[in-house]
């Protein structure tokens, strides 16, 4: 067999395997270069075991509802009354676990076993320390609605000395409004201690919690004085939980400088002994099951014994703190609630009621007639609005401001209310309003209601009140209906609605919904 032939390589195949063998000399060139110019990375380090591992506690979560099990796992049948017993069970227990929580509590309450949780109210009774021994439509934030052009073009001496000095009222520049929390929630009342020592202002939230700040406190400089970054510690607060709903009314008792009165949705009034640190309950319904939410109250001067008090229900009632809270008078005014009311500060047999049934009314104390649920005091006289009426509020010289969703600020003057007889009947002409004054009062779901608020006893003679205003500022007004300011200041984020005149100075308070004080000097 011949040998065979191998066969004949090409010009192209000798040319491309010649590239071939040219390409990977010059690839092997380059790592040779390459691994000479960079180094290899040194070897990993072994990571070393921490010799102690701290244990974490484990988080008890408790269950906020009673836990769904499934009944077939349970082994129960899918009898149908068996399971509707079942979901009776739970929702009974939901129930009552509702109820507890928005209990009253009867017994007397230690201010230091009730202090309100978290780092604004960390400090407790020794904020209170120096309160022993006291003398007595859409809104538009910052668009303002009364200028210095007001006050300047004011032709009356005397009215345009007056709105220079309530505008030039100043915001408290100790601590910024941000860092004055009064209370955790929402503020939905207000007031000065009586004091002229020092403005002490006090304030009731939508969960029961009442707020102390001593405003004649001076901030804590920092260590180092040139840190201008250094921060100012919070100022000295105190807060407590003396009722289980909102605090709808705070009152300073006329005799004594060291007794607050509160009233609450929880249907108690409870008065607080500032000397002792105890908070008793001085009202509440016999029954511990009947719901009377407590909407405002007042105390006649002429007798520190009695107060006077409206509830949600259209009732107003009447108890003397010496006897037992089954005696209370209670009297069935109005199907509907009653928001607002107020005593004349010199004639306190006058009540004056705000409903929401769109009037404001005028009583007499002094003529009470009726038998059993028909007993009620006399009725003088009625003005009705277009929409209901949030307030009445009696000045001592016997004016009534009030404020009403229609958008207006009524002001009523009854300069001879000292002459009238018992039960005497009040024209319509003399329950018309002597002024109006456009105000929006829309306050919608997240503002506490706008409620006009007189300085008691002005200690230079002038009748003015105070209300909050839905862009963010107060405003001041005379008995007349002038507007005399319209306070504002740096910091103010929210609408301070709770507003409240100190009874003889010209301090003002404004409580908003993030429970924060805005307090002009």
């Amino acid at each position: 067999m011949p040998p065979k032939k191998e066969p004949v390589m090409s010009a192209f195949e000798r040319k491309r395997l010649e590239n071939i063998a040219a390409n990977n000399a010059l690839l092997s060139e380059i790592s040779t270069t390459a691994a000479k110019i960079i180094p290899k990375p040194a070897p990993p380090k072994p990571q070393k075991r921490s010799s102690t591992r701290a244990k974490r506690e484990p988080v008890k979560r408790e269950p906020a509802r009673p836990t769904r099990q499934s009944s077939r796992l349970a082994g129960l049948s899918a009898d149908p009354e068996t399971l509707k017993r079942k979901a009776e069970v739970e929702a009974e227990a939901e129930a009552e676990k509702a109820k507890a929580k928005r209990m009253r509590i009867n017994e007397d309450l230690k201010l230091g076993d009730i202090q309100v949780e978290g780092r604004k109210w960390e400090n407790g009774l020794d904020g209170l320390a120096g309160l022993k021994g006291l003398s007595v439509r859409g809104a538009q934030p910052g668009v303002r609605t009364f200028t210095d052009e007001d006050v300047n073009e004011t032709q009356d001496k005397g009215l345009k000395d007056l709105r220079l000095r309530m505008s030039g009222l100043k915001l408290y520049e100790k601590w910024p409004v941000q860092a004055i929390k009064l209370v955790p929630q929402r503020i939905y009342s207000m007031g000065f201690h009586p004091t002229e020592s020092k403005p002490i202002i006090f304030a009731g939230d939508k969960e029961g919690a009442m707020g102390v700040f001593d405003a004649s406190q001076e901030p804590i400089k920092p260590e180092d004085d040139e840190d201008e970054d250094a921060e100012i510690p919070d100022p000295v607060i105190s807060a407590f939980k003396t009722h289980s709903r909102t605090i709808s009314a705070l009152h300073f008792s006329p005799a004594d400088e060291n007794a607050v009165f509160s009233a609450s949705y929880d249907s108690s009034i409870r008065k607080l002994d500032l000397d002792k640190g105890i908070s008793t309950q001085v009202y509440a319904p016999a029954d511990p099951n009947e719901d009377l939410p407590i909407s405002a109250i007042d105390m006649p001067t002429s007798d520190p014994n009695l107060i006077l008090f409206s509830t949600m229900h259209g009732s107003l009632g009447r108890h003397d703190l010496r006897t037992k809270p089954g005696d209370a008078d209670i009297w069935a005014l109005t199907d509907h609630k009653i928001g607002g009311f107020s005593l004349h500060p010199t004639l306190p047999h006058l009540v004056a009621t705000a409903s929401l049934d769109r009037t404001m009314r005028i009583w007499d104390l002094r003529k009470i007639s009726g038998k059993g649920e028909s007993r009620a005091p006399a009725l003088l006289g009625t003005h009705e609005s277009r929409l209901s009426v949030s307030h009445a509020s009696w000045s001592a010289a016997g004016h009534i401001a009030t404020s009403s969703y229609d958008d207006t600020i009524k002001i009523y003057s009854f300069p001879d209310a000292g002459e009238w007889k018992p039960g005497l009947e009040l024209t319509e002409t003399q329950m018309t309003p002597v002024k109006k004054v456009p105000h929006n009062n829309q306050t919608g779901r997240w503002v506490t209601i706008l409620k006009p608020q007189w300085q008691k006893s002005p200690r230079d003679g002038l009748h003015k009140f105070v209300i909050g205003n839905m862009n963010r500022f107060v405003d001041v007004f005379s008995a007349e209906g002038e507007q005399l300011a319209q306070l504002d200041g740096e910091g103010i984020t929210a609408v301070p609605a709770v507003a409240h005149f100190h009874p003889t100075l010209d301090w003002v308070a404004g409580g908003n919904a993030s429970g924060k004080l805005c307090l002009w000097m």
